[in-house]
């Protein structure tokens, strides 16, 4: 049955006795086999130990690929995406406890509040109700600052809820209208029809403004708006700028307009192509989209 065993060594013994093993047999086969119980438990241990230290390897190489920005659900995710392994996520985190390895940055929570209102206000149509069954149905939209060297830069940005993607952004030296519009006018230059999206925003000035309402009821999109002080209405764009970052901008000593720029359209582009995300079936957004879509 099992050809010559006195010709083979003990190595290709356990492997045999692990191929037949069901837990209750053990004694047993190790005495058909004329090897010790002591020594084939000792050859498991030596295999998992052979097996961790291949995974661990595999960890690190993810771990250093991403520059060490992020934790060990992520890390599960680019497993996943870039190797085709899947592991339970505490035994990521086991491997890269022993690795001591761990995110090297941490996010900052915020929540930004809108001074007095002058302008238009619309109705919470959207009431964090974030779920959408197709592209181009809800967008939400914000502002966020950072700081080059002495200078604040401001950044506009509308994600589509669908698959979180990042539709479309503008940055400039000023937080005004303007800013708002150009982000605006390069969405609608890659989705021409928006007749019936929801466009949810905080109550700023900016989206308060005459020019914000006319340009969105010009192309039949609904508008809606956060009551005042509530970041919890918009916490998806709160997330994605939590993101965008502590993983695309803080790890970075970006001293230019022009390197910052860079290294948000940089990010934007990973953010949409290459980051997958749990609830997106462990996709990144626009292959999400490209697969339910199709």
């Amino acid at each position: 049955m099992f050809g010559n065993l006195d010709a083979g060594g003990a190595k290709e013994r356990y492997v045999i006795i692990r191929e037949l093993a069901d837990g209750s047999n053990i004694r047993y086969l190790c005495g058909l086999f004329n090897v010790s119980r002591s020594g084939y438990y000792a050859y498991l241990k030596r295999m998992d130990i052979d097996r961790d230290q291949a995974s661990k390897k595999l960890v690190k190489a993810v771990y250093d690929r991403y520059e060490g920005k992020y934790g060990y659900r992520q890390i599960q995710l680019f497993l996943l995406q870039d190797h085709h392994v899947w592991w339970n996520h505490k035994k990521v985190l086991r491997l890269m406890q022993a690795l001591g390895l761990r995110s090297k940055i941490r996010r900052k929570h915020r929540c930004n509040y809108s001074s007095s209102v002058q302008g238009r206000v619309a109705e919470n149509i959207l009431k964090r109700d974030f779920n959408t069954q197709a592209p181009n149905q809800k967008w939400v939209t914000d502002i966020t600052q950072f700081r080059v060297l002495d200078t604040w830069m401001y950044l506009s940005v509308i994600k589509d809820l669908f698959n979180n993607e990042i539709v479309s952004n503008h940055m400039g030296l000023r937080n005004d209208n303007q800013l708002v519009l150009e982000t605006f006018a390069k969405a609608f230059e890659k989705t021409k029809d928006v007749t019936g999206l929801i466009v949810h925003s905080d109550q700023g000035f900016q989206y308060t403004s005459y020019a914000y309402h006319d340009m969105l009821q010009q192309v039949g999109a609904q508008i809606s708006m956060s009551r005042r002080g509530n970041c919890l209405d918009n916490a998806s764009m709160e997330s994605y700028f939590s993101h965008l970052k502590t993983e695309g901008l803080y790890p970075y000593d970006i001293r230019t307009m022009s390197e910052a720029q860079r290294r948000i359209e940089e990010y934007i582009h990973f953010y949409n192509h290459n980051r997958p995300q749990r609830k997106l079936n462990k996709l990144p957004p626009v292959q999400y989209r490209r697969q339910l879509v199709a």
